[in-house]
């Protein structure tokens, strides 16, 4: 097994000059980094993961520079060692980003699948090769361009449509009516998501109006760890409501707040939650509450491919969340996932994650980067 251990993980911080977006009408357009990690082993063989986060301003490399503390603790190991890793590079004396620890994870997990020539998904179980999607929209201008846009949505196939909306709620309201009127197929599935900036009242205004519209869910209406909200919410209404996704990751806290009825789905993001370890166990509290996950897929190719992976692998997943448009999201990957004409996105081909990257193209749009070739 010499040849599987770990020789050198090299780390981008990218930055590339892309549209931005906001989600929100007091957010400003946002940046989004790409933290990229190559893990690669005596004999040749390479893992990688990328892992995004946003900031308002401008790019960071907070989350690169974390992960330059923890990856010295892979070298000279293998992948195969993943859970034992993963507890090594878990500070418990003070929170730790958990982007950086997600991104290392996943390329273990990635070179892992790739010794064992198999798609990731496959080797996690292999509940399926396809999954249904949803089109992720950005904020838009108003009621009629959501109309416009879902209309052109339609004819590349989507049936599912997610309204990242004003969060503004009698003008998110007017916007879901709007939508709903002029796109009335019952084929077609709704959700709407707040970002964490309702109220009480307001949320359970938002809620009744989209149930009676036969919306799927309302997402974020309020900050993940305001549990008591969320859990009376869900009490007085029949929509299914989800969290954002980023803050009850610990298997514990996510098994709390299903047994006490505070979601109807869970919702993390792999990139995010800790990795596959890490994830893997999340998903194992949801099944055991008889409850789906809404996984979160935001981002670039890589955390696109991540996510899809983990819903391939179970069956209490949901759907695919495909960010539209496609284009900046698929910034420096030469495998890239999107949705067909049927609504559906494929598992991608190869082993492991399944996704080539423009390595040029990546070090170019890098404003950090760095090598780790020895224990520190």
């Amino acid at each position: 097994m010499k040849d599987m251990e770990i020789d050198r993980v090299r780390v981008y911080a990218v930055g590339p000059e892309i549209p931005r977006y906001a989600w929100a009408s007091d957010m400003p357009e946002q940046y989004m980094t790409n933290n990229i990690v190559r893990i690669t082993t005596r004999g040749g063989l390479e893992g990688i993961a990328g892992a995004i986060v946003f900031t308002d301003f401008g790019y960071t490399s907070a989350i690169a520079e974390t992960i330059r503390r923890m990856v010295p603790f892979t070298i000279g190991e293998t992948p195969f060692e993943r859970e034992t890793l993963w507890g090594r590079m878990l500070k418990y004396d003070f929170p730790t980003a958990p982007q950086a620890l997600s991104v290392i994870d996943t390329a273990l997990w990635d070179l892992t699948a790739k010794h064992a020539g198999l798609p990731l998904y496959q080797m996690l179980g292999g509940s399926r090769s396809r999954a249904p999607s949803y089109a992720s929209l950005v904020m838009l201008d108003s009621a009629e361009a959501y109309v416009d846009y879902i209309a052109e949505l339609r004819e590349e196939g989507f049936r599912a449509f997610k309204l990242h909306c004003w969060c503004e709620v009698e003008r998110d309201i007017a916007m879901a009516e709007a939508v709903r009127a002029h796109h009335d197929d019952p084929g077609l599935r709704f959700m709407l998501d707040s970002e964490m900036r309702y109220s009480r009242e307001d949320a359970l205004r938002a809620a009744r109006a989209l149930e009676a519209l036969d919306f799927e869910w309302l997402e974020a209406p309020f900050w993940d760890t305001d549990l008591e909200g969320y859990r009376e919410l869900n009490r007085r209404t029949d929509l299914r409501i989800i969290p954002a996704g980023n803050w009850i990751l610990a298997p514990q806290l996510l098994d709390h707040a299903l047994r006490t009825g505070c979601w109807s789905s869970a919702r993390f993001d792999v990139t995010v939650a800790g990795g596959f370890t890490q994830s893997n166990k999340l998903m194992g509290v949801a099944a055991a509450h008889g409850a789906k996950v809404e996984v979160q897929c935001w981002g670039y190719t890589l955390t696109h491919a991540a996510n899809l992976h983990l819903i391939l692998a179970n069956e209490n997943a949901g759907y695919f969340e495909q960010p539209v448009e496609y284009g900046p999201y698929e910034f420096g990957a030469i495998d890239v996932i999107r949705t067909d004409a049927q609504g559906y996105v494929h598992a991608p081909d190869g082993p492991g994650l399944g996704v080539r990257m423009d390595w040029e193209a990546i070090e170019a749009a890098s404003f950090l980067t760095y090598e780790v070739t020895g224990k520190d």
